[in-house]
């Protein structure tokens, strides 16, 4: 996984950059070749950013944003430290069950930032992409935008909430609509559903985002932190102990023959032959 947990970010291993520009916090996903696939060092890299940010007076805002023509599609399987080993399956799902919990406590580091987060999208935001933009407050799509959860096509749990957060916004029908068949929804079915606030040309995104990050950095931070603060009480009530949950499941998955069988179908480009095993 991550062998030096609390080394700062070196140069040229940047997954995500931070700039500030007039009370903004542009954090930007920065590795476009890979379509921004995560890893384990993103997670790593996005707990370091949310800390830098929380305590930075000059941030009233966050913009979420991505290089590239993808927002994020997902796992990057080829990055260093991607699979866990253990000297049996139990202590491989206990590592990876850990891993996971490490991982949801840099999530929740973010999510639950004093500034509100905006995440602007564009192009493919698949699997865990969907899961980081659902952790922004505010959500602002290109109309090219894609979204998916295909986790169980490839035989693992959806491991960072975002089936979850889905429940919430728009409902438990939907989010085991789009968990369970894995399907890919338009950036107008996903506005549709209240999963975006905004859609717009894909040309328009940069401005639109940047002036919805604007006019909340324009407010009073007190009252903009406590606002956000009350609602994510009320709308995360449960929350963390359905996360505690997922972090099982997802280990499990992650050590099963079913994994092994997507992954390996997926790269083959052939249908996977699950035996629930």
């Amino acid at each position: 996984m991550i062998d030096t947990l609390d080394r700062e970010i070196a140069g040229g291993e940047e997954r995500i950059r931070l700039d500030v520009e007039d009370g903004i916090g542009l954090l930007t996903l920065c590795r476009p070749g890979t379509l921004n696939g995560w890893s384990w060092e993103s997670t790593r890299q996005l707990g370091l950013m949310a800390d830098r940010i929380r305590f930075d007076d000059s941030i009233r805002t966050v913009l979420l944003r991505a290089e590239g023509r993808a927002f994020c599609a997902g796992i990057d399987v080829t990055a260093p430290g991607g699979g866990i080993t253990g000297r049996t399956t139990a202590e491989r799902a206990h590592r990876y069950q850990e891993g996971i919990r490490w991982a949801h406590e840099r999530f929740a580091a973010f999510a639950g930032l004093p500034q509100p987060v905006v995440a602007a999208v564009q192009g493919y935001c698949l699997g865990f992409g969907f899961e980081l933009a659902l952790m922004a407050d505010i959500r602002v799509a290109a109309d090219d935008a894609v979204f998916a959860l295909p986790e169980t096509g490839l035989g693992v749990a959806v491991d960072a909430g975002g089936d979850l957060r889905i429940a919430r916004d728009a409902g438990a029908g939907w989010a085991k609509y789009l968990a369970l068949t894995g399907r890919r929804i338009d950036a107008a079915t996903a506005e549709r559903l209240g999963l975006l606030q905004r859609v717009v040309p894909a040309a328009e995104l940069p401005a639109v985002s940047r002036a919805v990050a604007g006019d909340i950095a324009a407010n009073a931070p007190l009252a903009v932190r406590a606002v956000k603060r009350d609602i994510d009480a009320f709308a995360d009530a449960g929350l963390a102990a359905a996360l505690d949950r997922t972090a099982m499941s997802a280990a499990l998955t992650l050590t099963s023959d079913d994994c092994h069988e997507g992954y390996t179908a997926k790269a083959a480009r052939r249908t996977p032959r699950f035996g629930g095993c």
